[in-house]
């Protein structure tokens, strides 16, 4: 058939010569550069800066705050990667212990179906025994997307822009830039890397907090019961129901000075 086909080609020279210029005009067409080709029309197919040449793997974060690596590792690492170890089209298992998170890398084999090997995460996940983690721990499965797809901002011209702070930026990131993005169809997940993230903090004075018979408990509760609505009941006045509730969602700084 090969033979035929060249056959073909060698003895119809025009055939090929106007077979080739499509071939290149339709190269042109598709070609992912900004070429500015006025007689053809542009449709390029879209690149990745760094394409995904990672495994066929699903992620398990388990978050365990304030406790360390050594902690992280005896009480969620080993048991879920010795319970994830038995899963149909696992390849390896491979995990981490950091301060306070935990994170498996399952490995399947190439020819598992990416979705099917979620589901069968889940399931396992869904399915512990009860009393294998500690309370309050959850696992999660990471998002069905890779973390290789990365925008940055600019200007008009492609330049970077200046006179923002890292907080303002991580404030347009997570406030505005990120739902934007969210709502685009095909995107699974917007994570904001980088910037200052806004909160506030409450610094204690350990020698004034013993003077006065206050824990560091007391302090974390009073922050917490300040920052708070509360609602009460409604009152009747000329036959009109009004709705008593309290405001107490902190705003600004000011709002933790207030006695």
């Amino acid at each position: 058939m090969i033979n035929r086909i060249l056959k073909y080609f060698l003895e119809n020279k025009l055939v090929t010569v106007l077979f080739l210029l499509l071939i290149i005009g339709w190269g042109i067409v598709t070609a992912p550069f900004n070429w500015n080709v006025g007689f053809l029309p542009r449709d390029p197919v879209p690149v990745d800066a760094i394409p995904d040449i990672g495994e066929n793997q699903q992620i398990v974060f388990t978050e365990w705050m304030g406790r360390s690596p050594q902690d992280v590792e005896d009480q969620i690492t080993y048991p879920l990667t010795t319970s994830l170890l038995g899963l149909p089209g696992v390849k390896s298992v491979r995990s981490s212990s950091a301060f306070g998170f935990s994170s498996i890398y399952i490995i399947f084999e190439e020819d598992i179906e990416f979705y099917w090997s979620r589901s069968r995460v889940l399931e396992k996940l869904n399915s512990l025994p009860s009393g294998l983690l500690p309370e309050g721990v959850q696992p999660k499965l990471g998002p069905d997307a890779t973390a290789l797809g990365q925008v940055y901002g600019r200007d008009e011209n492609g330049n970077p822009t200046g006179g923002w702070d890292l907080h303002e930026l991580r404030t347009i990131q997570d406030y505005y830039v990120r739902y934007a993005l969210t709502a685009v169809e095909g995107v699974a997940e917007v994570a904001s890397v980088g910037g200052y993230v806004k909160e506030y903090q409450v610094d204690v004075d350990p020698a004034a907090l013993k003077a006065h018979g206050v824990s560091l408990m007391d302090v974390m509760e009073a922050v917490r019961k300040s920052n708070l609505d509360v609602s009460a009941n409604t009152i009747e006045v000329n036959r009109v129901d009004y709705f008593i509730r309290g405001l107490g969602y902190v705003e600004e700084l000011s709002d933790l000075t207030k006695p």
